[in-house]
């Protein structure tokens, strides 16, 4: 059957049977869709008539015999004709695909495809970039050279390895090259291996190989007709002969076939036909002007190299030249740059002779000639050849020079003016060469407006690229003309990488059944009305939102376009509370930025947005709150922690610019954390911090100057507490100047206070009302103690109705702490706060803990039961009372050491009571002979072992601590318990011997081991949070101070007038009265003065920043490697130099030896004419030494060859 099948197609040959059986493909590891996209897509070529060629037994096609299937060894179509391949190659669907293993270290893979030479370029695109999933390229580097094996100086040979790959790193690039194991394939195959195994960069470097598949050594391990998923493919070095091996290193590999075997170059032409039509698509698949570029990269060379750079340049590619490598590229290298009526025939047949050695023996002087044509019209396109030389380009390397080229080449374009820019710009947007644009293309000719750099700013925004983003910025770009229009900030939203951010706004808009731009001409505001409500969640309820709904801005529209309508003085208040809002949502591009930014988690691009920033410190500390709101609800925990660490990293930045505000001007950085942000939903950023949880801000002693401040009211912070206490008595102290006030003359008014507003500022100061609330209680739980021991009766006494009264006080003051809502979170958001907190919830227990015991004291039948539950409720009354210490530098952060204790507690009794109730269950048992007393069983299994662990050792497991008098026989008495298990003497029966043991282990182990645990858990616990209780107290202390600055000034229970009071004043609101439009104004411009010294704080601070980063030792230890590196690279630089001076000299020394024996024997000549006869013989003669100058002659000197002239026709 199966060769039935293979039958059925043309010609298959017999190699792909044998293959077929030997090597099985794994059928979970092969893609069907694959293999039948290649099957429809991809070819071969194969012979179909067999004619004996030059060697025995093998066609003229150079596959052997037994490669052809019968119907091409006897044809009967092509009876009597000679081979021929147009005639006799045909096309078949290929047999070789699929992956590609390499033996070895490593166990490197790749893809591969057998490709006709007739495939389509397009075909071959779609199989890179579809079947095979590549990403297209943003450059295409055609690496060409010498297919042998030659030598490359290490200096080049390092610079073009971390060049080239630098270069296909940066910029997304394809490598083409030929593909085997062997001279600059072989090259750039080592760099793509060195770059694997020692580079820390993300990403694979693309390397694909197109080579020949008749020249394939070892190529019968890659065929099979289903696909080989994966071939495992031999690198067989020295028994390839006169074939090549694959080089392990590239990633991908197709391999041309034309139907014959042994002919090298067959791949040359489709190559070239795949780069020009890679060439030809768009750069990044987006609508752009720019398509792919393309540059080829020479090292050494012959002949063959030679026609691959005159042809590149005939269509326009520019070439980079490697100067040292070898052959063809030096010749270049040598004559590029000079005058065209220099490169001579002689100059050109110089340099080979002197770069080809021997091989120069073998070239006649027609193909010289041709040679020095197609040279001259290479080095006459200058802007197309770039030659990279090691001694001038030592401040550069390779992976420049080639971007250089392209940049070089593009200038030379048809496109004048801003075009040609553009296209540069977009070609350095498209590699993310941040370098290359600011030498190459940001220059003085170039002239840029910001509007012809929006684009470029929307391309490096989407693109991730945020060092070309502050490059724009820098050069020009205003971001209030890039966000002008609401559709760019809109674009940008919907151009966003997946995130959390994306996923909540794509829910809320289904959630709410609309599309994006449901209706025309709104639809822009309605997707940004979305990004603002998901905004706020993110923030919290109680900001403002961002950008208006669109009903808001309908309504603003319309009331700037009418403008002379009468208004009632409510309308005016509503219209200048909509114009406000309206206004705070508009116009700051530099909030829409970074606020994109942050919430795709994108570090360096919020880092450049926030660096813009005037409102920096808010902007931080909302960012901080955003990303730990995302963090909570993110489900992949290194993404949540990502956002965390960022989240720290700008809290970070808010503690650094607030204390080069702080140090430069506290009053100013006081007045920064309590003024409200237009920018963010007009809140402060004391909210934004409390909110974030950022507790290493909210511990700084700048906001602990401003809680203090608070704290004291209007009384000065630096009165002592006794002054405070006394006055809080003897009020009347407060006019004789005993206390001082914050606010105590008027600097311009010069006026003092007035007796009034003295004893308000003393009696509203949170400082006070938490002295007599401390008072207050003191009081209350005397008079709570005094009724339940002392005056507890049937029919309630004025002491306990008071305290009922007292309590209701207290009632109707946790109702208004639930209810009062100034900031708006929403009645929700307030009582899960309220909630949160541990006093309220002892507030909450207490309080019902009163009634259940109050209802139960006034029936006869359960009035004792609720004397008891009142008494408990006593012990609650005293640990809230705790509360009143958290206002304590000292006993307050004892207290959250003791809450995280009582947590450590907590956990470690399950582990205690597995203990406990092992040993008294088996005590009781051994001891206890069915006992039906629950309480008895229950205080012998559980309260006697609990109370073992202190000592309290138990007398019935002993002998001779035994009485009988002290239980009961038959556990009759309820005073007694049963005792144990008696002989017919009436003694204990039990094993006395593992009684005591049993007692010994359980010492052991639950006094010994367990309690010494609990006291290293809480250890650990105190040493852990020992760092963090002064910060955690330092904000904790804001609530405290939050609870008494709005508490009414009576204390309990005289508060529950304040509380009518408050009733009363919200049943019948008071009208706000409406602020001028001149105290606006004047407000409005201090917040400008203050924002703006705000933003020159942040400048500060990141000068500083960046001085204690280079002054850092990671910075100095790199600073130092790359000066090590500059050294060792100009030493090695000089001593090629001064190597080739040596060379040089000892010429110049050898000829003028040459010179100076010619002399001495003229003279020597001379005497001997004159009739001095030489007294000696006659010294060795210089025959020799006139030889050898000979030979350091330039041969130009001896005869002057004519030169091709430019103009000439190329042949």
């Amino acid at each position: 059957m199966e060769e039935a099948v293979i039958k059925s197609k043309r010609f298959p040959s017999i190699r792909t049977v044998r293959a077929s059986k030997n090597i099985s493909p794994s059928p979970s590891f092969q893609p069907s869709s694959f293999t039948s996209w290649i099957k429809e897509n991809i070819r071969k070529r194969e012979c179909c008539f067999y004619e004996k060629g030059v060697r025995e037994d093998a066609c003229k096609c150079g596959h052997p015999k037994t490669d052809h299937v019968d119907e091409a060894i006897k044809p009967d179509n092509f009876t009597g004709e000679s081979w021929n391949k147009d005639r006799h190659v045909r096309e078949v669907p290929t047999d070789a695909f699929g992956d590609i293993s390499f033996g070895g270290s490593g166990q490197k893979t790749g893809k591969y495809a057998r490709v006709s030479t007739d495939t389509s370029p397009e075909i071959l695109y779609k199989l890179l970039t579809e079947q095979w999933k590549l990403s297209p390229p943003n450059l295409l580097i055609s690496v060409t050279g010498g297919a042998k094996n030659f030598y490359l100086k290490p200096r080049l040979k390092s610079m073009f390895h971390r060049g080239l790959i630098k270069v296909a790193q940066t910029t997304g690039a394809w490598i083409i090259t030929g593909g085997t194991h062997a001279g600059v394939m072989k090259h750039v195959g080592r760099a793509v291996r060195d770059h694997a195994l020692s580079s820390s960069m993300q990403g694979q470097i693309v390397a694909i190989g197109v080579a020949t598949w008749g020249i394939i050594h070892n190529r019968d391990a890659l065929v099979n007709p289903e696909g080989c998923f994966p071939a495992n493919y031999e690198l067989d070095i020295e028994g390839q002969g006169r074939l090549s091996c694959l080089d392990n290193n590239h990633t991908h590999f197709l391999m041309v076939d034309d139907g014959t075997q042994g002919n090298y170059g067959v791949e040359i032409e489709l190559r070239s036909s795949l780069e020009k039509c890679i060439s030809g698509k768009l750069l990044g698949n987006r609508e752009s002007s720019v398509t792919i570029p393309v540059v080829c990269v020479v090292l050494d060379g012959g002949p063959g190299t030679l026609n691959t750079i005159y042809n590149a340049m005939l269509n326009g590619t520019p070439c980079v030249i490697l100067e040292g490598s070898g052959r063809i590229a030096d010749v270049i290298a040598q004559v590029a740059g000079l005058p065209l009526f220099q490169v001579t025939i002689a100059l050109i047949q110089q340099l080979m002779k002197k770069f080809f050695g021997q091989e120069y023996e073998n070239f006649s002087d027609c193909k010289i000639i041709k040679w020095t044509e197609k040279i001259q019209y290479i080095i006459q396109i200058s802007h197309l050849l770039t030659v990279f030389r090691i001694s001038e380009d030592n401040h550069r390397d390779v992976d420049v020079a080639i971007l250089q080229a392209l940049l070089k080449a593009s200038r030379a374009s048809e496109r004048l003016g801003i075009e040609s820019w553009k296209g540069q710009l977009e070609l350095a947007i498209a590699w993310n060469r941040v370098d290359l644009a600011e030498t190459e293309i940001f220059t003085e000719e170039s002239q840029w407006k910001s509007s012809d750099l929006h684009w470029a700013m929307f391309s490096a925004l989407v693109g991730n690229k945020p060092q070309f983003v502050s490059l724009l910025l820098e050069n020009g770009v205003s971001l209030k003309d890039f966000l002008k229009d609401e559709e760019t900030l809109c674009d940008l939203y919907r151009k966003m990488p997946g995130c959390i951010f994306v996923r909540k706004l794509d829910k809320r808009v289904q959630r709410l059944g609309r599309k994006p731009q449901a209706r025309p001409g709104r639809g822009e505001t309605t997707f940004m009305t979305h990004v603002s409500n998901e905004v706020r969640h993110l923030l919290g309820s109680f900001t403002k939102l961002l950008y208006p709904p669109a009903d808001m801005s309908c309504q603003f529209e319309m009331l700037t376009e009418d403008t002379s309508v009468s208004l009632s003085k409510g309308s005016m208040a509503s219209q200048m509370q909509l114009r406000e809002n309206n206004m705070d949502a508009q116009g700051n591009p530099d909030r829409d930025l970074f606020l994109w930014a942050v919430v795709q988690n994108n570090k360096e691009l919020a880092e450049v947005a926030w660096e813009l920033c005037k409102d920096c410190m808010s902007a931080a500390l909302a960012a901080s709150k955003i990303l730990k709101t995302m963090a909570e609800e993110e489900s992949d925990a290194d993404e949540a922690e990502d956002m965390r660490e960022l989240a720290s990293h700008f809290e970070d930045h808010a503690i650094g610019v607030f204390s080069e505000c702080h140090d430069n001007d506290e009053e100013r950085a006081r007045k920064l954390l309590v003024c409200v942000s237009p920018s963010w939903g007009r809140t402060t950023c004391l909210r934004l911090a409390l909110e974030a949880d950022d507790k290493s801000f909210v511990a700084q002693s700048g906001v602990q100057a401003l809680l203090t401040q608070i704290w004291c009211g209007g009384l000065s912070v630096d009165n002592p507490v006794w002054r405070v206490l006394i006055c809080m008595v003897f009020f009347p102290l407060i006019y004789t100047g005993f206390l001082a006030f914050s606010d105590s003359p008027d600097p311009e008014r010069q006026k003092p206070l007035s007796c009034r507003s003295r004893l308000v500022y003393l009696y509203s100061s949170p400082q006070v009302k938490f002295y007599w609330n401390v008072v207050s209680s003191f009081a209350f739980l005397f008079l709570y103690a005094v009724v339940v021991m002392i005056d507890f009766q049937a029919t309630p006494s004025a002491g306990e109705m008071l305290l009922y009264v007292w309590l209701l006080s207290l009632v109707c003051e946790e109702v208004r702490q639930v209810l009062y809502d100034p900031d708006g979170f929403g009645f929700h958001k307030k009582a899960k706060m309220y909630i949160n907190d541990l006093w309220n919830i002892l507030d909450v227990l207490s309080i019902i803990l009163f009634a259940i015991g109050l209802t139960f004291r006034l029936t006869t039948e359960l009035f004792y039961a609720g004397k008891i539950l009142l008494c408990i409720d006593f012990v609650v009354f005293c640990l809230r009372f705790m509360a009143i210490f958290t206002i304590s530098s000292t006993l307050g952060p004892k207290i959250i050491i003791v809450r995280r204790m009582m947590t450590d507690m907590f956990f470690f009794m399950f582990l205690l009571s597995i203990w406990v109730v092992a040993y008294g269950v088996a005590k009781q048992g051994i001891l206890i002979h069915n006992d039906n007393r629950l309480g008895w069983i229950v205080r012998g299994a559980i309260y006697e072992p609990y109370r073992i662990i202190f000592g309290d050792f138990p007398t019935n497991i002993d002998y001779a601590a035994f009485d009988l008098d002290s239980c009961s026989m038959n556990g009759t008495d309820p005073l007694k318990p049963k005792c144990p298990v008696l002989n017919e003497n009436l003694t204990p029966a039990f094993p006395e011997w593992l009684t005591i043991i049993m007692l010994c282990v359980y010492l052991l182990f639950a006094n010994i081991l367990l309690l010494n645990l609990l006291i290293a858990i809480f250890n650990f616990t105190f040493q852990t949070v020992q760092d963090n209780t002064d910060r955690i107290w330092k904000f904790q202390r804001y609530e405290l101070i939050q609870e008494y600055h709005s508490r009414p000034a009576a204390p309990p229970p005289f508060i529950i007038f304040s509380h009518f009071y408050l009733f009363v004043r919200n049943m019948f609101p008071i009208k706000a009265s409406i602020i001028s439009e001149e105290s606006k104004s004047k407000l409005q411009m201090k917040e400008e003065e203050l924002l703006s010294w705000e933003a020159l704080m942040k400048d500060r601070y990141l000068l500083s920043t960046k001085q204690k980063k280079n002054q850092s030792m990671e910075q100095r230890i790199l600073d130092t490697f790359q000066k090590v590196t500059t050294i060792a690279d100009r030493l090695e630089r000089e001593e090629e130099t001064s190597s080739a001076a040596v060379v040089q000299r000892l010429a110049g020394l050898e000829e003028q030896a040459c010179q100076s024996a010619k002399a001495l024997q003229w003279i020597m000549d001379s005497l001997k004419s004159q009739g001095f006869a030489a007294k000696e013989a006659q010294p060795p003669t210089w025959s020799a030494a006139d030889e050898s100058t000979e030979t350091l002659i330039d041969p130009s000197e001896k005869e002057d060859r004519n030169h091709v002239s430019p103009s000439a026709p190329l042949s």
